[in-house]
């Protein structure tokens, strides 16, 4: 909680002890042998309402003066100015102790929305290293850096523009970019972007774009244009308010004025105005209909969801598109051995422990996965000598005495082993070979969450029309996992440019339809912040995308978007509720105070009894017990 939520919490709660307190005197009658006289009496109650109300009668004075009055905070000042001048003290300050406990509640939920993503910039690279005539290299500031100079990338440097490889071969990490975990081999005459970390080789690299065009500063400009077009949903109480404020100001008046000039009775009237006015306060949706959606937060919040703000619990109700990341999002963005494919002659151990002694050295993600596909099998690292690694094909390593490749096809066929293709669609394939003889192929992929097919599924149940698949994956892998999940349409190969463009399009043709986003990595925060909702993987997640997203799934489990889904139905439902039944016991009697069927009491009624009614409705989501629970 911030400093200034806490400071108000504490005014709050000053202000209502003390309304409390004068409350229980003058209901006991003890309230004039204390105070004595009225205007005694009176500046102590406005003691607790200035400490409440000093805030709106500050905003409608403003209001005023700004020339745009009608708003709320000109119809609570009119309403508990007029209780106060026919002498409902306790009236005026209980209306705005209330309003401003739903207030606060608001801000409190409102509160959490989007920060900053400053952890965006750690993807810019802070110098380059430029190769001079002559071979001295200079260190520079990347924004300092030509078009056409030479670059010089060391292993686990940021390429800081975007360029063309000249000499060298190593693999890059696009992670940050692409989403992808495989790391991607590079060579001459390959195309680099900024942003990307360089991996064991030196690479010589030439600046095909100044450091303003490349990919890393585009992103940084989509992620601060992107929360500008935002679309944000505005209050309902305020866009209210244009219409009802001035009409019942003007019916007030009306009330209070006309009918005296023909039939006399001017306290009467004034009278009946000044409880015209009260029952008009709008407190009963002021406080409930934020309310009910901070209960929508609080439910949300309760099984493992940060929804930063009410307005995205809005559009999370009406859903229409679901637009997804594949790699930590759809799937579990770690590699596992999913098919041991060994020649005739060899068991699947055995082919399984060749690659990973072979391997044993290496950090790569793949090698990583083969050792972790031997299980408990304890791999001596001492059998294994002159590993040579073959930036993008694999590596060489003598295991015992023979000569064990692991690797690409192109790594195999150069050493003279013929092999033929295999059909792997989402997976890597890699090869193993012996001494110049083949010994089978290991299929390795990026396991699809276990949850994501049913995740998926409950999001169509619950209104989604449509759900679509973007990813930075190669096309094989990404229609692959599209078509195991049941995905309507995807989109491979894409950078994050790409990805803000597709969702651009799409967002073009949905006429005012929601979208969501989904997404994990930093390359997914300008999308994350474009779309109508975004969504991010919050255990797993950059803090960058977290920063970015609207709402955080903070255990990952996918199945929490439909249930965030019915929450927010639920919360838009209550709401409206709230809305029809507070408007509708107003008008009702609203009219018979027009007629002098009601008094005061009956206006304490229409103002706080139907707050409070409306108010223990929204509660309704806070104690609710959330049916994830049982699980």
């Amino acid at each position: 909680m911030s400093s200034k939520l806490r400071r108000q919490l504490w005014i709050i709660c000053a202000a209502a002890g003390l309304f409390l307190t004068l409350l229980a005197l003058d209901r006991t009658g003890a309230a004039a042998a204390v105070f004595g006289r009225n205007w005694l009496c009176l500046a102590v109650y406005l003691v607790p309402y200035l400490l409440c109300g000093a805030p709106v009668l500050r905003k409608a004075a403003l209001g005023v003066k700004n020339r745009q009055p009608f708003d709320e905070c000109l119809l609570m000042t009119l309403a508990t100015v007029g209780a106060f001048a026919i002498g409902e003290y306790a009236e005026a300050v209980a209306v705005m102790v209330f309003y401003q406990v739903g207030e606060w509640f608001q801000d409190y939920a409102v509160g959490r929305s989007r920060r900053s993503i400053s952890e965006l910039m750690d993807i810019v690279p802070e110098y380059a290293h430029v190769e001079r005539p002559g071979g001295a290299v200079e260190t520079v500031e990347p924004d300092k850096v030509a078009v056409g100079d030479i670059l010089v990338i060391r292993p686990g440097e940021r390429i800081p523009l975007d360029g063309t490889v000249l000499s060298g071969e190593s693999l890059v990490n696009t992670a940050a970019l692409t989403g992808e975990s495989v790391p991607r081999a590079v060579s001459p005459g390959a195309q680099v972007v900024s942003g990307c970390v360089n991996g064991e080789g030196l690479l010589r690299i030439r600046a095909d774009k100044v450091f303003e065009d490349s990919t890393v500063s585009r992103i940084l400009e989509l992620v601060e244009t992107a929360a500008e077009k935002k679309s944000k949903t505005e209050k309902f109480i305020t866009r209210f308010a244009r219409y009802y404020t001035p009409a019942v100001v003007c019916a007030a008046a009306a009330l209070a004025l006309v009918p005296p000039l023909f039939i006399g009775a001017w306290g009467v009237w004034i009278y009946r105005a000044c409880a015209f006015l009260v029952i008009s306060c709008p407190c009963a949706l002021v406080i409930s209909v934020p309310l009910a959606f901070f209960g929508g937060v609080g439910a949300a919040g309760r099984m493992g969801v940060l929804v930063k703000g009410s307005n995205y619990l809005e559009l999370l109700a009406r859903l229409d598109t679901v637009v997804s990341d594949k790699t930590g999002t759809l799937t579990c963005g770690s590699f596992r051995v999913s098919e041991v494919l060994p020649a005739a002659d060899i068991s699947e151990t055995e082919l399984l422990e060749k690659a990973a002694l072979a391997e044993s050295l290496s950090t790569h993600p793949i090698a990583r996965s083969i050792r972790e596909a031997l299980g408990e099998t304890e791999i001596d690292t001492a059998r294994v000598q002159d590993v040579e690694n073959i930036s993008g094909r694999g590596l060489i390593a003598q295991v015992d005495g023979h000569r064990i490749l692991v690797g690409s096809a192109a790594l195999l066929r150069e050493s003279g082993i013929e092999l033929s293709e295999i059909k792997s669609g989402a997976a890597t394939v890699c090869h193993v070979a012996q001494d110049g003889r083949f010994l089978g192929s290991i299929l390795i992929r990026d396991q699809v969450k276990e949850d994501a097919a049913q995740a998926l599924a409950e999001m169509k149940n619950g209104g989604v029309r449509r759900i679509i698949m973007l990813t930075g994956d190669r096309a094989a892998a990404g229609e692959a996992v599209a078509r195991e999940l049941g995905v309507d349409e995807v989109y491979t190969e894409l950078l994050p440019q790409d990805k803000v463009a597709k969702v651009e399009e799409l967002l073009a043709s949905l006429s005012g339809a929601c979208l969501a986003f989904i997404g994990d990595g930093i390359n997914d925060a300008p999308v994350l912040t474009r779309a109508d909702v975004g969504i991010a993987m919050g255990s797993l997640g950059s803090d960058a995308a977290i920063e970015a997203a609207d709402v955080v799934i903070m255990d990952d489990d996918l199945r929490r978007i439909p249930q965030v889904m019915k929450i927010a139905q639920r919360t838009v439902t209550i709401s409206r509720q709230n809305i029809t039944f507070a408007l509708a016991v107003k008008a009702a009697v609203l009219f018979l105070s027009a007629l002098g069927a009601a008094n005061m009491w009956t206006a304490v009624f229409a103002d706080v009894g139907v707050a409070v009614l409306c108010i223990l409705n929204a509660m309704r989501l806070l104690l609710r017990r959330n049916k994830s629970d049982d699980r």
